[in-house]
């Protein structure tokens, strides 16, 4: 009988060749970290959306964008707060992670406790993550908006300042760079965020707080010049949301989409970014800058392909590549999407775009394809159309759906909604209309608050027309609104998007037949930026604002 004798040697050895390597791998982890810059300047600009960058005139960023890396369509997280989005970008990680989930936060006073904490009992930041790795390097954040202060580790920081304007925030900026030489140095500038609440995104006037702060950035990085830091330098630029209307806070595109652009030392020049990056993508790519090791608690991964060296991602054959939207004319103002209201005149539809792409179309709310027309000249409308338009570049290269929503109505068939208006004081939720006495009524010919003139700071209004129903079915109906809003049909609560909040859209559905439909809209605005919108779409109809040629101030 043969035995099975155990033979313990090559499991020993198996276990000795594993420890070795082992030990040579982590050894080989830990010191392969590769470091990349010895300096590296973070330039965020609050409220600074692509748009702004795309419209203003900003040669400094033209120039970061061809001599550097680039995405403008990088994401922010929700909700599109300024703190939330701030501490994202500084902490490699999302609200659910740092729990920074509003500008009411306070390190004394919230509602969901971090994951982890480190330094200051905060979740660790790359301030943090910098000190424990590299405690020589020296660090400064310099920032225009106070409430900044409160999302980093300040007691570590070798220089904290707070400058009370943009200017003197850039020259605090530019003053240390020139005497201290920081290796990471944050920076931010927060007068764009101010002129888009002021005068509304997309305006002239905030094109030019853009423009200014193209201008602040180019002094800072010459300053860097000035100071024999250039050659060794990489530069971050980027925001902590965008806007739309006066506000932020919502769940538009124009809210979240923000503009991510890499620049200086080792960095590939004219490349656009194929891969999807986010705000916590930011302190990953600082943090790999440096060859640092970044704490397990971040989800943020670098931004490893604009570094030369190093190839592109390898995307999913079905991963789309992002190139510029087109732009409908007439052009989104404010918070009237693009196309608009047409009375008693037909629209023309003209669409812009770069000559590198092509632009198709549809006119029935679809999705453009490959297949469908490609644009070339102005079309006249001369009725009510929901346009969609994608550009599509080479290979995988295509566009986010530009949408238009064109309403051509005539004055003499009836249509119109009416309204009342009225103001209070402490309002949190809609009002009860029922113990308020309008201070003024009229008619217009959409649901929209622009139609109202003289308003106050925080007033509410409540709409009633009537809706043809031209086919029997169901119909899905959407409030897409800046603060509080309501959506009833026949007297039936179908959409509730009440409290206090940025431009957030709510759905409700509801089975109506043929005829007309008592539709009334009631909204109030807290304060600060608003915005109401009132989509719909049944059978045969795609999602579009409810048209104006389809409202009517009476039944019959």
């Amino acid at each position: 009988m043969k035995l099975n004798v155990y033979n313990p040697a090559p499991l020993l050895f198996s276990l000795t060749s594993a420890i070795f390597l082992y030990a040579c791998t982590n050894g080989s982890n830990q010191t392969t970290l590769k470091q990349r810059t010895s300096h590296l300047i973070v330039i965020g600009v609050d409220g600074m959306s692509p748009d702004g960058i795309i419209n203003a005139e900003t040669p400094v960023m033209d120039q970061l964008i061809k001599e550097g890396s680039h995405t403008l369509n990088a994401r922010g997280v929700l909700p599109t707060s300024s703190s939330t989005n701030w501490a994202s970008m500084v902490s490699g990680a999302g609200p659910e992670q740092h729990g920074i989930t509003s500008n009411g936060w306070e390190r004394d006073d919230h509602t969901l406790p971090a994951v982890t904490t480190g330094r200051e009992k905060i979740f660790p930041t790359i301030f943090s993550v910098i000190k424990n790795q590299k405690p020589d390097l020296k660090m400064a954040a310099i920032y225009d908006w106070g409430g900044f202060g409160r999302l980093i580790e300040r007691s570590i920081l070798d220089y904290d300042r707070n400058g009370e304007d943009e200017d003197i925030t850039a020259k605090l900026a530019i003053d240390y760079i020139k005497s201290e030489q920081p290796h990471f140095l944050f920076v931010h500038l927060d007068h764009v965020d101010h002129a888009g609440h002021h005068y509304g995104h997309k305006t002239s006037d905030y094109y030019k707080s853009v423009t200014k702060a193209d201008k602040l950035i180019g002094e800072i990085i010459q300053a860097s010049k000035d100071a024999g830091l250039f050659e060794e330098t990489i530069f971050i630029v980027s925001a902590d949301h965008g806007g739309i209307g006066y506000g932020h806070g919502g769940e538009t595109l124009d809210e979240i989409e923000i503009p991510f652009i890499i620049y200086g030392k080792g960095i590939k020049k004219n490349k656009r970014i194929s891969q999807e990056v986010y705000q916590y993508d930011n302190a990953a790519t600082v943090a790999y800058a440096f060859g640092l090791k970044q704490p397990y608690a971040w989800i943020g991964k670098p931004v490893k392909s604009v570094f030369e060296g190093n190839p592109d991602p390898v995307l999913d054959k079905n991963t789309v590549v992002r190139v510029p939207a087109p732009v409908i004319i007439p052009k989104p103002n404010l918070y009237e999407p693009a196309g608009g209201l047409f009375i008693d005149e037909n629209a023309v539809l003209k669409i812009e775009s770069s000559d590198e792409v092509k632009v198709r179309y549809t006119l029935d709310g679809q999705e453009p394809t490959e297949n469908s027309p490609v644009y070339s000249d102005p079309i006249t409308l001369d009725k009510t159309t929901v346009v969609m338009a994608r550009a599509f570049g080479a290979g995988q290269e295509t566009s986010r759906t530009a949408k238009a929503y064109f309403r051509v109505v005539h004055s003499d068939n009836g249509n119109g909604v009416r309204y009342d208006y009225f103001e209070g004081t402490g309002w949190h939720s809609l009002p009860l209309f029922e113990k308020l006495k309008p201070l003024k009524s009229g008619s217009s010919f959409q649901i929209r608050i622009d139609s109202i003139n003289d308003r106050k700071d925080q007033f509410a209004i409540r709409y009633s027309t009537y809706l043809k129903i031209e086919q029997a079915g169901s119909y899905k109906f959407y409030l897409v609104s800046d603060d509080g809003s309501k959506l009833f049909i026949n007297n039936q609560l179908i959409v509730d998007n009440d409290g206090g909040h940025g431009a957030i859209e709510r759905s409700g559905t509801a089975e109506l037949e043929a005829g007309m439909a008592l539709l009334e809209v009631t909204y109030f605005n807290e304060g600060g930026g608003y915005w109401l919108d009132t989509y719909y779409k049944g059978p045969g109809i795609p999602k579009q604002i409810i048209p104006a040629d389809k409202l009517f101030l009476n039944r019959e």
